[in-house]
């Protein structure tokens, strides 16, 4: 029935779009294919949690791997993952592959589309908890008032979890699952989001959603998300009861300024989806109250505007709704506009919306008085500093050091001018400037319409590789220096950012000539080195001296927890220690000048490429002395891939087959998620990979064939006994 519902609306539609041509629609005036490409890419850059093979983004790591639900996009340019604006935003994107997946398959956009959706709402699959959803990860105070990248986050504060059944939330999730389950073909969607929806609907209530307040509160309560759910499950399954359930809550809806109009006056959004439902009602059943809303309220949008009244425009002319992301609302309305303007017949009406619509869009490319794109990394003059934290890559929790972005954010769209059309380029601006998953939801419809249209051209190689700075390394100085001794101040530097990351066996060496100490007459054993200050917290040890070969020697300073040394502030980015080589007291012959390491140095402290420095035995700065070679890491022995057998022996989250599930079986099973399983010398066929076939079937607890963070949140769940039996078990 559902597929039938489907073929039957795609037929309506396509029976109706018809591309207006006019003054406005004559020609592309963008590359609107580069933008989609690089639009969607910034939900790439948004991913939590274990990033899956296929992400590009060359600057981000894995990370908040212990939060309670793994994956998942985070908001903004913070780490919180909201679920009001996560669920909306996915929902989007599912809608745009809903009216336009096919008009961007030549653009090879889609595929990409697809599994950055999928991403999301797998996410909110591991969310669903029954009787209810966890739906905030992260505290948005604490997260707000720190800055830095995603990778380092828990290094700097812990990340708690809510949980509610309020039906905003759960509405909104039901909604995005049922337009997923209809795009990806995905019955597993389709189940979560009737289960969903069945909660928000007893419920209809938003109490017990509190913690997102002051950041994303339902201001607009929750009735908008039970019928936007209800109207997507119906256009999912074909079932009359939720088309019934749609039109029950239309008279619930709020009215506009207290008259009986159904509120017209604003925007589709994460808050308020009644706007979007209504507008697919009116495409689905042809009632005619449901076109007149439509109408109206895309009227509203456009230069003529509806009975007197339209939204605010700019000099410049875009559609200013409000101070704070008035691209994010006008590309909502064009995509809206675009929508219903390919469903209708009427030329007039269709001429209107769709000029609106590519008016909006191109303004945001480039057609506006500062001749500027709106969009990071597109077209002329683009932004280049979004208020992004993993994006800028400071080491120092500080917004303007460094004074540039590290990083290129890709396709992100900024917030957006004044009602003046002003703009300022500014990090500090998060109003202007600020980026998020709900700005890109509507733009990327946009953009899948306009690809649609005029095709376009892809960049090949896409992204380009950054050109990378120094993230690990030495700055030092001559702290103290006397006739027998030499006494170096020397700071270790994480400044990572490709991605931002903790190195536990991080160490650097020395290297010294002792030539003029065995001319003295003089052994190694007259030698001494010792710690004259060691920074709080950064516990240091020094080796003794180690041959090289002729005179050649060094010591090696090692942090072996060097997780202490990371870029999450002043305090921690780099670890400072003093270390004094000696020859005895009284003695003359001690001279430095001639040290490998002692290059270039001065009472100023100053990187330093003589001190080289290690990740475990792998150097990853600096240089050594001409004939020195560093360890070459083992080649691995080639593996043998066996015929998986299976002797039957099923424990549901027993991964190491020892008879029990406990905390042992969760770290090997996030550690297989994280692709860091011991190597082994046997390798079996995909999914297995070195797991064998038992233990790939006991880890595989909710039996899909794959072990993944849903896998890890279910049985993290079960360990804590929050849930007796796994599904499908």
């Amino acid at each position: 029935m559902k597929k039938l519902v489907c073929v039957a609306l795609t037929l309506v539609m396509l029976s109706v779009l018809v591309i207006p041509q006019g003054s406005v629609s004559a020609a592309g005036a963008y590359n609107y294919a580069e933008a989609l490409q690089k639009a969607i890419y910034f939900y790439e850059c948004q991913q939590a949690g274990p990033l899956p093979e296929w992400n590009r983004v060359e600057w981000r790591g894995d990370a908040t791997m212990n939060d309670e639900v793994l994956g998942g996009w985070y908001d903004a340019g913070d780490h919180v993952k909201f679920n009001l604006p996560m669920a909306y935003s996915a929902a989007m994107l599912g809608w745009a592959l809903y009216e336009y997946g096919d008009g961007i398959e030549a653009s090879g956009q889609r595929p990409y589309l697809e599994r950055n959706l999928a991403f999301a709402l797998d996410y909110l699959v591991a969310c669903d908890r029954g009787d209810s959803v966890v739906y905030q990860i992260g505290d948005g105070g604490a997260d707000h008032k720190w800055w830095g990248s995603a990778e380092v986050i828990e290094k700097e504060m812990e990340r708690p979890y809510f949980t509610c059944s309020a039906s905003c939330v759960t509405g909104q999730m039901a909604a995005a699952l049922a337009v997923g389950s209809i795009v990806l073909n995905n019955n597993t969607y389709l189940q979560h989001a009737k289960s969903l929806f069945k909660l928000a609907d007893t419920k209809r209530s938003d109490a017990g959603y509190t913690e997102a307040d002051g950041f994303y509160s339902s201001h607009s309560g929750f009735w908008d998300e039970l019928l936007w759910a209800a109207t997507w499950l119906y256009l999912a399954t074909g079932d009359q009861e939720y088309l019934d359930k749609a039109e029950s809550y239309i008279p619930k809806l709020n009215r506009q300024n207290q008259t009986t109009d159904i509120e017209y006056q604003w925007a589709h959004c994460w808050d308020d989806c009644h706007y979007g439902a209504m507008i697919l009602l009116a495409i689905a059943t042809g009632k005619e109250e449901y076109h007149e809303f439509a109408q109206k309220h895309l009227d509203w949008w456009t230069p003529q505007g509806y009975n007197g009244k339209s939204v605010s425009y700019t000099p410049g002319g875009l559609a200013h709704l409000d101070t704070w992301g008035p691209l994010r609302y006008s590309m909502n309305a064009a995509f809206l506009a675009l929508v219903y303007s390919d469903s209708i017949n009427d030329t007039a009406l269709k001429q209107k919306y769709y000029n609106f619509a590519k008016s909006q869009i191109d303004y945001a490319l480039g057609s506006n008085p500062e001749n500027r794109s709106y969009v990071v990394g597109f077209g002329k003059n683009p932004p280049q500093r979004p208020h992004h934290r993993t994006a800028h890559g400071t080491w120092l929790d500080k917004r303007d050091i460094p004074d540039y972005h590290r990083h290129v954010l890709y396709g992100a769209l900024v917030g957006g001018p004044t009602k003046s059309d002003s703009y300022k380029d500014d990090i500090e601006d998060y109003i202007l400037n600020e980026v998020a998953t709900d700005y890109n939801a509507g733009f990327v419809g946009v953009l899948c319409r306009m690809t649609a249209e005029y095709g376009g051209t892809t960049l090949q190689n896409f992204p380009p590789p950054e050109e990378r700075e120094d993230e690990f390394f030495v700055e030092a100085a001559i702290n103290q220096a006397g006739s027998h001794y030499t006494e170096i101040k020397a700071l270790l530097n994480n400044r990572s950012s490709w991605p931002a990351r903790l190195v536990k066996d991080f160490s650097y060496r020395y290297y010294l000539d002792l030539t003029e100490v065995f001319e003295a007459g003089a052994t190694v054993d007259d030698i001494t080195i010792s710690i004259g200050y060691c920074e709080d917290g950064m516990d240091a040890t020094i080796s003794p001296l180690t041959h090289v070969s002729g005179n050649m020697y060094y010591i090696t300073i090692s942090y072996e927890d060097g997780t202490a040394i990371c870029p999450i502030g002043q305090e921690q980015y780099a670890a400072e220690l003093q270390f004094r080589i000696a020859a005895p007291p009284g003695t003359t012959y001690w001279d430095p000048s001639n040290d490998f390491s002692y290059q270039d140095l001065t009472k100023e402290v100053q990187k330093t490429k003589w001190m080289p420095v290690y990740d475990g035995t792998t150097r990853i700065f600096g240089e050594v002395p001409d004939g020195v070679v560093d360890p070459t890491p083992t080649t691995p022995t080639p593996t043998v891939t066996p015929t998986p057998t299976s002797t039957g022996n099923v424990l549901k989250g027993d991964i190491n087959l020892d008879g029990t599930v406990d905390s042992t079986d969760l770290t090997l099973m996030k550690r297989f998620v994280l692709r860091k399983w011991p190597v082994r010398d046997i390798s079996y066929p995909e999914p297995y990979g070195k797991l064998t076939p038992e233990e790939f079937v006991n880890g595989d607890v909710n039996s899909d064939n794959a072990i993944d963070s849903t896998d890890v949140t279910l049985l993290k769940r079960f360990i804590l006994r929050k849930i007796s039996t796994f599904p499908n078990s």
